[in-house]
């Protein structure tokens, strides 16, 4: 696939994406800022930087309502002007958010919006509620997971409400750096598991 909806995760190994308490002021949740040590190698020749890279290189955004928040909206750029596609089950009426980003309440046209604003570069998603829809609704390609070696043992899990779907993976690159594994998933759909 030329331009994947690809999730972009940091994850404790228990599963868990943000620390207890993830609200404004705390926006990772306590320890949860821990996830993201390996960005201090974000400008490096190795894995970390690679990653890094290829983040900033999407050529859309989708993100859930809550991170789109909890990241202060990203003052309406999420990088270098690209659309960004806020996943939300409601809009406000005169909630109009900044800059290159937009409110989308159905998940398939979000998907299907995203794609055609990429061209031939991949969209990034952000957000556990953002990636759970997705897959819900068959939308989701690829999950770049960002594995740390820590057990938050609380806080907000990335797949916790996705349903009882079985989904199958398959593993396309594994990257190890100091502090972190970049592991990126194929999301098989149900005709390849059979």
């Amino acid at each position: 696939m030329n331009n994947p909806i690809r999730l972009y995760m940091s994850m404790s190994l228990d599963g868990f994406v943000a620390g207890p308490d993830d609200r404004p002021g705390q926006e990772l949740g306590r320890d949860g800022g821990r996830l993201f040590n390996w960005l201090d190698d974000r400008k490096s020749a190795g894995p970390s930087g690679q990653v890094y890279r290829e983040a900033l290189a999407t050529g859309a955004v989708i993100s859930g309502r809550r991170t789109f928040e909890l990241a202060g909206r990203w003052q309406g750029d999420h990088h270098d002007g690209v659309p960004i596609f806020v996943l939300t089950h409601q809009v406000a009426d005169g909630d109009v958010p900044p800059g290159h980003a937009r409110f989308v309440t159905d998940v398939e046209a979000c998907a299907r919006e995203a794609r055609a604003a990429a061209g031939d570069r991949p969209v990034m998603v952000h957000g556990a509620g953002a990636a759970q829809a997705l897959l819900r609704a068959g939308q989701l390609d690829e999950m770049e997971i960002h594995l740390v070696p820590v057990l938050l043992g609380e806080g907000r899990r990335l797949f916790e409400h996705l349903g009882g779907a079985h989904i199958e993976l398959g593993l396309v690159r594994r990257l190890d750096d100091r502090d972190v594994t970049h592991l990126r998933y194929r999301v098989r759909r149900p005709e390849e598991a059979a």
